[in-house]
C-alpha cells in the first residue's frame, strides 16, 4: 500500500512538473496540443500515469487542447489502452496510425511530444516502446520539444549509455497476424523488437521526473 501511494504521488508530481514546463514554452501559455505513444496511464502505473499524468495535469488546469495517441503497433497499446483511458476520462483525444505521427505534428498543430520510458541510461539515452525513436527524429526536424516522463526509479546509473540496454524481441506473429488472421506470407522473415533507444540529444524538451524537469546531461547529477 505504501508503494501504491508513493507511485501515485510521484506520478502526480511528474504531471505537475511536466505541465508547468510545457506551458512555460508555449506562446500565450496554452492550451496545448500534445502527441503521445504507447500506454503510460492508469493501466500502466498505480493510477495516474507518467506521460499521461502530464496530459491529465494539463486537462485539470484547463490547458489541454487535444492529445494525439498513436495506435502503437504491433501490440496496439495505444488504441486498446490509451484511447480507452482518454475517452473514459473525457479528455479530447484523437487516435492516429503510427505512420501518421509526423504528418500530425506538421498538420495538426502538435506543440510537444511526451512519452514514457522503460529505462533511462546515465547519459540520458532512453529505452521505450518501439517507434519512440522515430517520433523523436520527426519532432527534432520540426522543432517540436520532445519530452520523456519517468520516475527517478527508471533511471539506471549503472548503464553508461542506451547501447547497453537489452532489447526484447517479440514473436513474429504479432506482425504477420491480427486477431488470429494471417496478414502476411507465413514464411517471411520478421524482425520485431519491442523497444528502441532514443539518443539523449533528441530529448529536446527534457526528462520529467517527480523531482523536476532536467536536460539529459543534468539528470544523473540532479538525481
Amino acid at each position: 500500500e505504501g508503494l501504491l501511494e508513493k507511485d501515485r504521488s510521484d506520478n502526480r508530481s511528474i504531471g505537475a512538473h511536466g505541465a508547468s514546463h510545457i506551458l512555460g514554452r508555449v506562446p500565450g501559455g496554452g492550451p496545448v496540443t500534445l502527441l503521445t505513444h504507447c500506454n503510460t496511464g492508469t493501466l500502466a502505473t498505480a493510477g495516474y500515469g507518467t506521460a499521461l499524468g502530464v496530459v491529465r495535469a494539463l486537462q485539470e488546469r484547463g490547458s489541454l487542447a487535444r492529445v494525439f495517441c498513436t495506435e502503437t503497433r504491433p501490440y496496439n497499446q495505444g488504441s486498446r489502452l490509451t484511447a480507452l483511458e482518454l475517452r473514459h476520462d473525457g479528455i479530447p483525444a484523437t487516435l492516429i496510425a503510427d505512420s501518421a505521427a509526423a504528418t500530425a505534428m506538421r498538420e495538426r498543430g502538435v506543440q510537444a511530444v511526451v512519452v514514457g520510458a522503460d529505462r533511462v541510461a546515465a547519459n540520458g539515452d532512453v529505452a521505450n516502446k518501439i517507434g519512440t525513436f522515430q517520433l523523436a527524429v520527426a519532432a527534432r526536424h520540426m522543432g517540436i520539444p520532445f519530452y520523456v516522463a519517468a520516475p527517478s526509479s527508471t533511471c539506471d546509473p549503472s548503464l553508461a549509455s542506451g547501447r547497453l540496454i537489452p532489447i526484447e524481441e517479440r514473436p513474429g506473429t504479432e506482425l504477420t497476424h491480427l486477431g488470429g488472421v494471417l496478414l502476411a506470407d507465413p514464411e517471411v522473415d520478421v524482425w520485431n523488437p519491442s523497444f528502441d533507444v532514443t539518443p539523449h540529444e533528441l530529448i529536446t524538451g527534457g526528462i520529467i521526473t517527480e523531482r523536476g524537469v532536467f536536460a539529459p546531461s543534468e539528470l544523473q547529477r540532479a538525481l
